[in-house]
């Protein structure tokens, strides 16, 4: 969704009139934690966006114009997550009303400072996701989803939503049983659906009860947690098949540094050892050479990223061994 930034609205407010709005889901690894380039806009959080303008010559044009003057921050490659655009999501401004498309687009940077026209910074994932994170274990917020998620099963109109709610739950949530990381945007709607989180109330026009509590995690404004969640979705999968985490390290690094980063990524701890033969057997890094000591105790030695693979095989990704402990 564009807003709150200005709209561009077309001559006349009909039915078939559309306003098309550009969003980047900018993401960075900086250390243990995974970051997304948020924008604070009118007291709300939001990801870089901006109205498609007439001058813009492509939408991904459009898009990195916004990004450029609201952060300051050059993209590299991107690429097209997904268009919003159901039946009744609409802007207007009292005279123009039209039927609102949001493209959402996933970028994968390093850290830098941000700067331009809006208020931008960059902010952990989990900050807006805190179930998300399961590197210390199952997270303490679950305690208080699990409860509300089944009371909203249990509260369906007849036995067969409730069962089917019931399915959704399992699958998503994985209570009593396996979970899978990538299924980040099918709890993400639960919890929307359930309204336990306050863009699902905000949609249905209903207000907080008094003393009703919502869950931790810090909302945005339209749907751009959706796009959140859907981004790391996407990336927690093309992790496993594509190279994309090296576009999120430094030009050398450590074979630590690496499994950190895909920890932060796909929210678990995994096993140190498994890690290391995974990459040697997949050829993903040679050795510089080089050594730090920057990482505490013995020199580590300094890999990079071994471009050939890409030649070679049609997946060369990083497919997580089990998740365990680093020792």
């Amino acid at each position: 969704m564009a807003l709150p930034f200005p709209a561009a609205h077309p001559a006349s407010a009909t039915d078939t009139a559309l306003s098309i709005g550009l969003s980047a889901v900018i993401v960075a690894v900086t250390g243990d934690d995974p970051k997304v380039l948020a924008v604070r806009h009118g007291g709300h959080e939001q990801l870089p966006s901006g109205p498609l303008e007439r001058d813009h010559r492509t939408l991904e044009q459009g898009l990195r114009n916004w990004v450029e003057r609201q952060t300051h921050q050059v993209l590299g490659h991107v690429e097209q997550l997904y268009t919003f655009g159901d039946r009744d999501r609409r802007e207007t401004d009292g005279e123009h009303a039209a039927r609102a498309l949001s493209v959402a687009y996933l970028a994968l940077v390093r850290e830098a400072r941000p700067a331009g026209d809006a208020d931008a910074a960059w902010e952990s994932w989990y900050r807006y996701f805190p179930w998300e994170d399961w590197r210390e274990g199952r997270p303490a917020v679950l305690d208080a989803i699990e409860p509300g998620l089944r009371a909203w099963a249990a509260t369906a109109p007849n036995a067969g939503v409730g069962s089917m709610r019931a399915e959704r739950l399992s699958l998503a949530f994985g209570f009593g049983q396996s979970r899978d990381e990538e299924r980040v945007l099918e709890r993400y709607e639960l919890l929307y659906e359930a309204g336990l989180v306050p863009e699902g109330l905000r949609e249905r026009g209903v207000e907080l009860a008094p003393g009703r509590a919502l869950l931790p995690g810090v909302e945005m404004a339209g749907d751009h947690r959706r796009m959140l969640a859907l981004a790391i979705a996407r990336l927690r999968a093309k992790i496993k098949y594509r190279p994309v985490v090296f576009e999120l390290m430094p030009p050398t690094f450590t074979l630590g540094q690496l499994q950190r980063t895909v920890e932060a990524l796909s929210g678990v701890n995994l096993h140190k050892q498994n890690f290391r033969r995974l990459i040697e057997q997949q050829r993903l890094v040679e050795e510089t050479g080089e050594a730090t000591s920057e990482t505490g105790g013995r020199p580590a030695r300094l890999v990079r990223f071994r471009r050939e693979v890409l030649l070679e095989r049609p997946a060369p990704g990083v497919r997580l061994p089990g998740a365990g402990g680093r020792r």
